[in-house]
């Protein structure tokens, strides 16, 4: 578990409803909503609501059931809004892309080429 930043996190903001988002699942501890500037013809965020883990190792170490909980419904959202294959990217630090520093996964489905991942 991580030391919350300052200032809540866009996703802590979304979690809260200050800001609006295409909320697609949600569960009590998860919430999943459309990417706003999708790279995929399905592209789906899916966070925790709580902002106590930056990444997806802190998570796996801090909560493990959590985790689960987020895949199983990354794995809604793409049975859902797709064919129910997807691919499913944690970026993990800066130089790996990671802009949110609240854990959170891309759920990525439609037609995908291996490419697909670059900017995501």
């Amino acid at each position: 578990m991580t030391d919350s930043p300052a200032e809540p996190t866009v996703f802590e903001r979304i979690v809260a409803r200050e800001i609006p988002a295409r909320i697609v699942a949600e569960t009590d501890r998860v919430i999943a909503f459309h990417d706003i500037a999708p790279k995929a013809p399905v592209h789906v965020v899916v966070t925790t609501k709580t902002a106590d883990y930056r990444d997806v190792v802190g998570l796996a170490a801090g909560d493990p059931a959590l985790l689960a909980e987020l895949v199983a419904v990354a794995q809604g959202v793409a049975a859902e809004l797709g064919d129910g294959e997807f691919r499913l990217v944690f970026n993990t630090g800066a130089s790996a892309g990671q802009t949110v520093f609240h854990v959170h996964a891309h759920v990525l489905a439609g037609a995908l080429e291996e490419d697909t991942l670059a900017g995501a």
